[in-house]
């Protein structure tokens, strides 16, 4: 009897941490926050205003601030009333080199150089709605914070990949110290997904998004006029071949019954007049692996297959291959203990098992030196579908606001449970 009433004391604790509600006036200003820093996106490590933001809004919590994490990374640390564990809490800030072409009040018009050219920047992977939720969180846990231990916010920088010569993101946090002094014992994070109804969680045991690398590939040929081609040794057609090279390693040397496997060429540039053959070509792309033993294979076969194909047409061709997020991996303990956290702030009918993607995210830096759990938050547009959902990564990337204010409640929900 003494059992089954502890049962149902703990159960009652449980369910009235979960049953906190976001009072309207925070769901204004996450929304409004969301607003402010869509309109005004920053590239990666590039993130000044927004940081300033943040950290003027942590510190008006009475959150003690960290700022130049990283660069432009803002840590705040927020303690319960009572000694406990530290949890970590993770949103991204950087933008992308997008030109916006969706019609809203607070559209981006910002203009960039990236890469030496000039373009849009857009928040076209949802990291506002992120930044948004945590500075949410952060005013709830702040205004609620009878609670054991700590939470420590990290509000990240160039989960996008830092520029080109330049380090950052997740793991330089790392380096410098973000999981330490007080100790971290666990973090969460979260991505919203633009085809994903509103209101829906999706997560993953173990592996949930790839290992990616970036590889850069350098073609040296012989230039000649472009009336004359058999007096060159033509760039651009190697870089063909070694494209169609590449993809015959997914086809053909990548067991995909196992995991899925990606090899993707995201840009080419040689030459500059219509009528010159140039003599060079450089190619950068990315790699997505699920399989530490495929992504060795595929690693392998590319670093061979590249000069080979540049030698067959008489030319020569270099490979450089980095990793720049390791394996997504969701601790499975510290994952069976969020899930019932996640269907007690959303309904259980809302929190949903997916397969592994084969996007990749620099929160796995984090988690190879803490336990992590990392989900998706539904938000899918009014008026569309999974199907007709603009990807990430798009001018037309659009995402609901309402799931804003579900991402909060989940990450507080979490938040409570774990230091409960």
């Amino acid at each position: 009897m003494k059992k089954q009433l502890f049962l149902s004391l703990l159960l009652s604790s449980f369910l009235f941490l979960n049953a906190q509600t976001i009072d309207a006036e925070l769901e204004a200003k996450v929304i409004e926050w969301r607003h402010e820093i869509h309109q005004n996106p920053e590239l990666s490590n590039r993130e000044f205003n927004t940081a300033k933001k943040i950290a003027k809004h942590l510190e008006s919590l009475g959150i003690s601030v960290q700022t130049g994490v990283a660069h432009t990374g803002v840590v705040g640390l927020l303690k319960g009333k009572r000694s406990g564990k530290v949890l970590a809490l993770r949103a991204d800030m950087d933008a992308l080199p997008v030109i916006e072409e969706n019609d809203l009040p607070y559209k981006s018009k910002v203009r960039a150089t990236f890469n030496g050219q000039e373009t849009g920047v857009m928040h076209a992977c949802g990291h506002d709605t992120h930044v948004a939720i945590l500075m949410g969180v952060a005013e709830y846990l702040a205004k609620n914070n009878d609670f054991a231990g700590s939470v420590k916010f990290i509000f990240q920088p160039a989960e996008e990949g830092s520029p080109e010569g330049e380090n950052g993101g997740a793991s330089m946090m790392v380096e410098e110290g973000v999981l330490e002094n007080p100790k971290v014992d666990a973090i969460y994070g979260l991505h919203i997904n633009s085809a994903t109804p509103v209101g829906k969680i999706r997560y993953k045991a173990e592996g949930i998004m790839a290992a990616a690398q970036r590889f850069t590939i350098k073609v040296q040929g012989k230039q000649a006029h472009g009336s004359a081609p058999w007096m060159s040794v033509d760039p651009i057609l190697i870089s063909a071949q070694i494209i169609n090279g590449l993809q015959s390693i997914i086809s053909r040397n990548s067991e995909l019954t196992k995991e899925g496997a990606v090899i993707s060429v995201g840009s080419i540039h040689s030459g500059i007049r219509f009528n010159i053959i140039p003599d060079t070509a450089e190619m950068i792309g990315t790699v997505r692996t699920l399989d530490k033993g495929m992504q060795n294979v595929i690693t392998k076969r590319m670093k061979e297959l590249v000069p080979q194909i540049a030698a067959a047409y008489g030319g020569s061709a270099t490979i450089d291959i980095k990793e720049t997020a390791a394996l997504t991996y969701n601790d499975p303990t510290l994952t069976a203990f969020a899930v019932p956290s996640l269907k007690n702030a959303l309904g259980e009918e809302n929190v949903e098992l997916m397969s592994a993607i084969t996007g990749a995210e620099d929160f796995s830096a984090f988690q190879e030196k803490v336990p992590g759990f990392f989900f998706f938050l539904g938000g899918l547009a009014d008026g569309l579908t999974p199907a007709t959902a603009p990807s990430h990564h798009t001018p037309e990337f659009l995402v609901n606001d309402v799931s804003l204010i579900h991402g909060v409640k989940a990450m507080v929900g979490l938040t409570l449970d774990y230091l409960k």
